[in-house]
Formats: C-alpha cells, sequence, structure tokens
C-alpha cells in the first residue's frame, strides 16, 4: 500500500492551481469535468501519481466557500531553502503566517504558509 493523493475542497480552482503550480513548484497532472454532478477535478504534484503523492482540488459548481473545522492540520512539503521560497511566496502576495526558523524544542527549518482557501501548508527544509 501507499498513499496516492489528498483531496482538497476549493473555492477558485483557477487560484488554487496557479497558487500550486507556480507559487509552490507543482505540476498540472491532469484535469477532468462531469457535467451531471457539476464538480471539476485537479491533480497536481512534483511527479506522476503512479509514483509519487499528489493532490487533488476538487472545484464543487458555484460551491464559494467551505468552513475549515479544526480537525485538519496541514500539509507539509520539502523544501531546499525555505527563506528564498517564503520571501517568493510573500512577493507573490501570498500568506506567510509563520515565518521561517527553527521548530520550537527542535533543529529543523520550518515555515508555515496559507493557500488561497486558508488550508495550512507546512514548508520543512531539507539539507
Amino acid at each position: 500500500m501507499r498513499l496516492l493523493h489528498t483531496m482538497l475542497r476549493v473555492s477558485n480552482l483557477q487560484n488554487s492551481i496557479d497558487f500550486y503550480t507556480k507559487l509552490m513548484g507543482m505540476k498540472l497532472l491532469k484535469q477532468s469535468e462531469n457535467k451531471e454532478y457539476q464538480y471539476t477535478l485537479v491533480f497536481i504534484g512534483y511527479g506522476e501519481e503512479s509514483d509519487t503523492t499528489v493532490l487533488e482540488l476538487t472545484y464543487n459548481w458555484g460551491k464559494e466557500h467551505y468552513n475549515m473545522g479544526d480537525a485538519f492540520g496541514h500539509i507539509a512539503i520539502g523544501v531546499d531553502d525555505i527563506y528564498a521560497i517564503c520571501e517568493f511566496i510573500e512577493q507573490q502576495g501570498a500568506d506567510v503566517y509563520r515565518k521561517p526558523g527553527p521548530v520550537k524544542g527542535g533543529k529543523s527549518v520550518i515555515a508555515f504558509v496559507r493557500d488561497p482557501d486558508g488550508y495550512a501548508i507546512e514548508l520543512i527544509e531539507r539539507k
């Protein structure tokens, strides 16, 4: 067994695609529409789903807001230069709400950003 994908419901599909591809460096892997049930699925990631875990962005047509709830935590992404990527993300107008720095009680350098729908993304510097 292996983890295939995580699905996130999004309120503006193009904003989410732009965030994950242009700011987070993922590739758009596939997109499909279901006209009968009025939703669009987009799969994005750093590699093909056959080899890596990807994100599924689900846009339910006409749905502009979701309640985030308090059960979901975050997605974690490994990065090479956390300070440079956070600076780039901020320059593009995205929210870096926990600036890069060591994790409390540890040595790992982390930061947190939010995607257009408010989902938390932990960036972890990998050296």
